[in-house]
């Protein structure tokens, strides 16, 4: 993987980089910006996939997409390649109907192992990431702070108010700038996602019910219906001036239905 592109890791919030705190807990990000391969470089790098999992990638009309599709699978195999020491054409990776992406029980896993990934498609989105947790639920989102092109900075944000609480809404019309009230909203939408992707909600959760709450955006915290979600963790990170990318981490009894059958132990 190292010798196709170059790798960054992701500091999780003890401030440990990811290889240095076990196999099975992994933060790996890539800039695909800097990757640009020659036709004969994207195939070889694709080739290192097992064929049933190379088609999808050819589906995607945009060179960038088809480089992040690659991307994105390439770093699953390396990190189930890398935390259970299986061959590649021996992993088997599925997803839930909700689009949470497991590996197959057929094989010998390590209790509780699972992993989230998650690639920005957007055309200002120049990174790919994984992450990965031993005994816990984990959701890693990345998002690009673009500004609207067509549109005031409150008239985009206003397109999403369903899925803002009051609080986060007040949070982010009172920021000082227009550019500071993107940032904010994008700060909320990135632990959002991160922790619909970690449950495997998807899509179908109600991302009104989650407000969070912060000192300066550490100390986070949620609040799901009200209630204070407290085995859950939060950690924001600034990748660079535009990009944020959030982790959320939590009890293996939070997952949807779909996603703990999956789970090799949920206790």
């Amino acid at each position: 993987m190292a010798t196709v592109i170059e790798c960054e890791r992701l500091a999780d919030g003890d401030g440990l980089m990811a290889m240095g705190v076990g196999r099975w807990r992994c933060r790996w990000l890539v800039d695909v910006g800097r990757w640009r391969p020659s036709p004969a470089e994207f195939q070889a790098a694709a080739a290192v996939l097992p064929p049933h999992d190379r088609p999808a990638i050819h589906r995607f009309v945009r060179e960038e997409d088809r480089k992040r599709a690659l991307v994105s699978r390439l770093l699953k195999y390396s990190l189930v390649h890398h935390a259970l020491g299986m061959p590649f054409h021996q992993i088997r990776i599925n997803r839930t109907l909700e689009g949470k992406p497991y590996l197959n029980k057929n094989v010998n896993l390590l209790p509780g192992f699972n992993f989230n990934t998650n690639f920005n498609t957007s055309h200002q989105g120049e990174y790919v990431g994984i992450a990965s947790e031993p005994l816990c639920l984990v959701g890693l989102d990345i998002v690009c702070i673009s500004k609207p092109q067509r549109e005031t900075a409150l008239e985009f944000i206003n397109n999403f108010t369903s899925y803002l609480t009051d609080h986060e809404w007040n949070c982010i019309v009172t920021a000082d700038s227009h550019d500071g009230m993107l940032t904010e909203f994008y700060r909320y939408w990135c632990l959002k996602e991160a922790f619909v992707k970690a449950t495997g909600a998807g899509v179908g959760f109600g991302l009104q019910r989650l407000e969070f709450h912060h000192m300066n955006w550490t100390n986070i915290s949620l609040c799901i219906d009200g209630e204070e979600a407290r085995k859950w963790m939060f950690w924001l990170f600034k990748i660079d001036e535009m990009h944020l990318a959030s982790i959320a981490k939590g009890h293996p009894e939070d997952a949807i239905d779909s996603f703990r059958r999956t789970l090799s132990d949920v206790d």
